[in-house]
């Protein structure tokens, strides 16, 4: 299993043990400096895209689930083109892992439509 699949792999096999609570006072707070943040979102309607886009245009990187909009599809489509039109904004990048997930970066970082170990 990949990193990329143990973070966002499948969402119904995941339960409450496969999590660990670290302590944060273990690390450095040199993470407070980081230029860059990721953060993690669901998508459940139009009002949820706001922050977001905030991000976005603070420069961090969002990776959304949108597991709950898969029966409205007009909401997703507008949903995607919205974010499509920030990441085109601030010279971003936007992907969507299958049916249930959007990446949306700031300016400066493109996404590979490559994976890793297809031999490319």
């Amino acid at each position: 299993m990949g990193l990329m699949s143990s973070i966002l792999g499948d969402r119904n096999s995941r339960s409450a043990e496969d999590y660990v609570e670290l302590n944060l006072d273990e690390f450095e707070s040199a993470a407070s400096d980081a230029a860059m943040q990721v953060h993690i979102a669901e998508i459940g309607g139009q009002k949820d895209v706001i922050d977001i886009k905030d991000a976005v245009y603070d420069g961090d990187l969002v990776i959304a689930d949108i597991t709950r909009l898969r029966t409205q599809d007009s909401t997703v489509e507008h949903v995607v083109d919205e974010l499509r039109q920030v990441a085109e904004e601030v010279d971003g990048d936007i992907v969507q892992k299958g049916d249930d997930q959007l990446i949306v970066t700031p300016t400066g970082i493109k996404i590979s439509r490559t994976k890793l170990g297809d031999g490319a």
